[in-house]
């Protein structure tokens, strides 16, 4: 049986790409190298939390889309 690769992946690269954003942009953002960051997008390095919520921000959705748990955009909470 194959296992399903985590729904956070297909989110963090679907997101890039539907903003046009280079892995090597994203990457500079999180403060990490191109490689790294595709080892995120690709499951090999898991992404720390810290990052996910750069992302969240970035792309101004809610941590709960980004994970999967949710198929709505909500915006990034404010404070």
């Amino acid at each position: 049986m194959e296992e399903k690769s985590p729904e956070y992946l297909t989110r963090i690269r679907g997101l890039r790409e539907d903003n046009d954003y280079s892995q090597e942009y994203v990457a500079r953002l999180i403060h990490v190298g191109q490689r790294t960051y595709s080892d995120y997008e690709n499951g090999k390095t898991r992404i720390p939390l810290d990052s996910m919520i750069i992302l969240a921000k970035l792309y101004d959705v809610d941590m709960n889309y980004i994970c999967g748990l949710t198929d709505k955009k909500n915006k990034f909470p404010e404070k």
